[in-house]
């Protein structure tokens, strides 16, 4: 049952930092025709431009977590004996599982809900900054689902090492 909702999941977020990349090209190729052709800059688009970087790097890190491919420094880990590699690997997923749900869903929630009611708005767009700092509850989301699947996968492979090492010596005689 899981794995049809995560695959969903997964390309709902792919396509949406897809779409975000793309009209974020689009805006910036814009930006550089009206600063550099026209010699009339417009107004809007850099604004536009920051606030599409915050979703894209948000929901980006979230992505490469999916993929493991978030940056990280694995070379000393890597060389560590399978069970203390998968402890490290283990806290890791759970460090980044608690700060996701903590601070990003709950503080991003919090900093949205405050944002909103303060109505503030941007200035060149008029866009209420909550839509822009929704960014941060949206890409912890996926980050503590990621991190928390991830978390189960090496609890589920430490217990497998740790079932064959406390497995009895069996002699078998030829």
């Amino acid at each position: 049952m899981w794995t049809p909702i995560k695959k969903a999941l997964d390309r709902f977020l792919e396509t949406l930092v897809a779409a975000s990349m793309a009209v974020l090209t689009i805006d910036v190729t814009w930006q550089v025709i009206t600063r550099f052709i026209l010699k009339n800059p417009s107004n809007w688009t850099e604004e536009l431009a920051t606030n599409l970087m915050i979703w894209v790097g948000l929901l980006g890190a979230a992505v490469a977590l999916n993929y493991k491919a978030h940056l990280g420094i694995d070379y000393f880990v890597a060389k560590l004996p399978e069970k203390k590699r998968l402890l490290t690997e283990a806290f890791s997923h759970f460090v980044v599982a608690f700060f996701s749900i903590s601070v990003m869903i709950f503080g991003g929630l919090r900093l949205v809900t405050v944002t909103f009611m303060l109505w503030q708005v941007s200035p060149a767009l008029g866009v209420p900054m909550g839509y822009v700092y929704l960014a941060i509850p949206v890409s912890g989301f996926f980050l503590a689902v990621y991190s928390i699947e991830f978390f189960i996968e090496t609890i589920i492979k430490l217990k497998r090492i740790i079932g064959r090492a406390d497995a009895p010596f069996v002699k078998i005689n030829s």
